[in-house]
């Protein structure tokens, strides 16, 4: 069948995803920046997990794995005790095992490494295939194993790996899902057999997890017309009640029967959408704007994250501030506009929280949107630096969520797609601002703004320029648009 482990697990998640790689990956959605950064965080951790098994030795990777297999096989005859990247193959299924530990009695054990900071079952799957192949070519396996990263790990002077790592036995789980492999692989030798018409399987929640299947924009948009917001986007709609619309062939919102069961709030949005009028609770939202005093700093962060921290006191995947916008707005409409980014390649915290200390007062109303992120930043930084700590609480004590009018659905429109988030509210209220974000030259959200950082140091001095200005650009635009949607919410509440 030619299967990798990566094409097995596809197939786990779903067969159709599986021939649709296999036979028509055009159909397939390209990996986003997040994903990329995904592939390349797990590339350092794989090489850095490598090191809690030394003096090992590794397969070079090369398309004839043919030799990579004889050069297992040698290094096995060798005594070699750890072989990393170790190749095997067994009736058309290659597997590569991160980590292979050969003991003295000749028994082996196999070592998955993972970036995440848990066990996931799809990991379990994923190590399952390879203790089959080495099973049926008649290795005796002592132990299968997942190496994943600890997150409460707190880095001090040194990075000690094996406090960063935790190795999870998972050789009773792994034993009990092998009755079931030879079954499996029957089912995908059957479907990849018919490599002219493509599996037909609906979609469902398999489409979402464990991961969001490269495939689902064209099972969704493609082949069932599935609008952007549909019955699947209603806030807390359960996926019963989905299924239940789904079944009887409603996605569209227009076609839910007025009867259906709804929560208040549900059955609000649903209306709005349909009517295609905005709907404004001006009592509410006069209350939320009262609760604001002047000047009004609007804040916004940018981080970023490290699966193996640089720095002294930072934990794996901890949001790292490395940049704020900050539009201070004064009651008769006036900005003043201050910003910080942070130089690569240092620990940006400190720098960070005394220019916060600085720029923001401890007394005045702080705004960001969705403050949960902003507090959380705010609070970690508190924690590293005590000195810091009243000041920097303050900011938290006094600030405010520009959020919740939406969030509470005080100010609804059709165009906000029954979202809260920023994503929507700001083209459905400040349209001229999402052309704007198009606009800008190399960063436009915020998953481009911290891979660009996370980069920034192996750019050349005149690209690492050009990107700091573009980095300046994008969060004073996110902060300008907070300026225009509380503007705009103001005009409405009278």
């Amino acid at each position: 069948m030619n299967l990798s482990k990566s094409l097995y697990t596809k197939g786990i998640q779903c067969q159709k995803a599986l021939w649709l790689k296999k036979y028509n990956k055009e159909v397939l959605s390209l990996p986003d920046d997040s994903a990329l950064a995904r592939f390349e965080t797990g590339n350092e951790v794989g090489d850095l997990a490598c090191k809690l098994f030394p003096n090992g030795v590794e397969i070079a990777y090369t398309k004839n794995f043919d030799e990579m297999i004889a050069q297992t096989k040698k290094y096995i005859d060798d005594g070699i005790k750890y072989i990393y990247e170790a190749t095997f193959s067994f009736n058309g299924i290659l597997v590569l095992v991160d980590v292979l530990e050969i003991h003295e009695d000749g028994e082996v054990s196999i070592y998955e490494v993972k970036s995440s900071s848990s066990v996931k079952d799809i990991y379990v799957h994923d190590t399952s295939i390879q203790y089959y192949v080495l099973k049926q070519l008649g290795f005796s396996l002592m132990s299968a194993n997942v190496v994943h990263i600890n997150s409460s790990y707190v880095r001090g002077d040194t990075l000690e790996l094996d406090e960063l790592f935790t190795i999870a036995d998972v050789t009773d789980e792994v034993v009990d899902l092998q009755i079931n492999i030879p079954t499996i692989l029957k089912e995908f030798e059957t479907v990849l057999e018919d490599v002219s018409n493509e599996p037909n399987i609906d979609i469902g929640s398999h489409c979402k997890k464990p991961y969001e299947c490269d495939a689902k924009d064209y099972c969704w948009k493609v082949q069932r017309q599935i609008p952007e917001y549909s019955i699947f986007n209603i806030f807390n709609l359960g996926s019963k009640k989905q299924i239940e619309l789904y079944s009887q062939g409603i996605v569209k919102l227009e076609d839910i029967p007025n009867d259906f069961a709804m929560t208040a709030n549900q059955a609000q949005a649903v209306k709005t959408f349909n009517s295609k009028e905005t709907f404004i609770n001006k009592e509410k939202i006069k209350e939320f704007v009262d609760t604001l005093t002047y000047p009004i700093y609007h804040l916004d962060f940018e981080t970023f994250q490290q699966a193996i921290p640089q720095w002294k006191g930072i934990s794996p995947y901890q949001q790292i501030p490395f940049q704020y916008s900050l539009h201070i707005e004064q009651e008769n409409g006036s900005c003043e506009h201050k910003e910080y980014l942070a130089l690569d390649s240092i620990d940006p915290r400190e720098q960070i929280s005394k220019r916060l200390v600085a720029d923001i007062p401890s007394d005045v109303t702080v705004l960001a949107y969705n403050m949960s992120f902003e507090k959380g930043v705010i609070k970690k930084l508190a924690e590293s630096f005590p000195e810091l700590s009243t000041h920097l609480l303050s900011i938290n004590k006094n600030m405010k969520d520009l959020m919740i009018p939406f969030q509470k659905k005080y100010y609804v429109t059709p165009s906000m797609n029954g979202s809260y988030s920023i994503k929507y509210v700001l083209p459905a209220l400040v349209p001229e601002l999402e052309l704007a974000y198009k606009e800008l030259d190399g960063v436009q959200n915020g998953s481009q703004a911290m891979n660009t950082f996370a980069n920034m140091s192996k750019m050349d001095e005149t690209e690492k320029l050009k990107m700091r200005n573009s980095l300046l650009e994008y969060c004073k635009l996110d902060t300008l648009a907070m300026v225009k949607i509380l503007e705009n919410i103001k005009n409405n509440k009278l």
